[in-house]
């Protein structure tokens, strides 16, 4: 039993590291927007928001090619792209906030980075941006395929004011922000995965066995110190077939009722989430040509009276 223990060990902090969700490895401090910084950046992260979205719907045309790409699609990219637990918002974690003069400038950087509290003042500076405009801005791109020029005046000066307004001085006293910290190739990858996965039966469930859980699992050949050498050959051998038996049990007691459940409310909610959008389509459609049709009616029929 003596030699299991250091194989114990090992083995644990090989789980811990190798086969476990990042996002669920360490507990990060948690970073909040820094909301007096928005209006310094705001307009520059539109211009931004307006090139993703050019690029983004340029990709999904060529993803789909020779099909045409639908208003729905669209609108699924406008919904995501200033949420960061989208794959469509990682353009935000690429983008670092500099204080130049009495400015401040976001600057693309090569990779991605870790996401403090410059990454949150970005997000939500997108999501000021862009509002209850999600549908708009998906029926301007669906009908008008515009360049990303004329997206860029119509979501941040027609749509809304993110540009039309002058961007006062920076503050001598503000605080600096966080450095901009690069992920590993390896961090990046496991969290776009991770993102791929959300709303996947099961993927939810995905979670870490620390070192203190692997070492405490009952069937781990956990016997008294004074077991013969055969006793400990024969532990050491089997380990391995024991630790993947007893995962698997661990996990599917725990998930498999969770998956059956998380399997119905994911169908159903993309189905009542598809549905809301082409219900709220129609009624924004059926809006416009009332406002357009009724001016005429009122007219006709006042000189109809006279």
């Amino acid at each position: 039993m003596a030699k299991v223990k250091p194989i114990l060990l090992l083995v644990s902090v090989l789980l811990s590291l190798a086969l476990v969700p990042i996002s669920h490895c360490a507990k990060k401090p948690v970073t909040v927007a820094r909301k007096e910084d928005i209006p310094y950046v705001k307009c520059q992260v539109c211009e931004k928001l307006a090139a993703q979205l050019y690029h983004q719907v340029q990709k999904k045309e060529a993803q789909i090619a020779p099909k045409k790409i639908s208003e729905y699609q669209i609108i699924e990219i406008t919904e995501n792209v200033c949420n960061l637990k989208k794959a469509e918002a990682d353009w935000i974690l690429q983008i670092d906030i500099v204080e130049k003069g009495d400015k401040l400038e976001l600057v693309e950087q090569d990779s991605e980075g870790q996401c403090n509290s410059e990454c949150k003042t970005i997000e939500r500076a997108c999501q000021e941006v862009m509002g209850y405009s999600d549908t708009d801005v998906a029926e301007y791109l669906y009908k008008s395929k515009p360049q990303i020029d004329s997206l860029v005046n119509f979501l941040c000066k027609d749509l809304t004011s993110a540009c039309r307004t002058k961007i006062p001085p920076l503050p001598k006293d503000r605080t600096p922000g966080e450095p901009f910290v690069p992920k590993s190739s390896k961090e990046a990858e496991m969290e776009k995965i991770l993102k791929s996965m959300e709303g996947m039966p099961g993927a939810p469930n995905m979670k870490m066995y620390s070192r203190d859980d692997v070492m405490n699992m009952q069937n781990f050949g956990d016997g008294d110190g004074d077991d013969d050498e055969d006793e400990d050959d024969d532990d050491e051998t089997s380990f391995p077939s024991k630790l993947g038996k007893v995962l698997r049990e661990k996990e599917s007691t725990k998930s498999d009722w969770k998956r059956r459940m998380t399997n119905g409310i994911t169908k159903t909610g993309e189905t009542l989430k598809k549905h809301a959008n082409r219900v709220s389509n129609h009624i924004r459609q059926w809006w416009r040509r009332m406002k357009k049709t009724s001016p005429k009616k009122s007219s006709k029929a006042g000189k109809q009276e006279l």
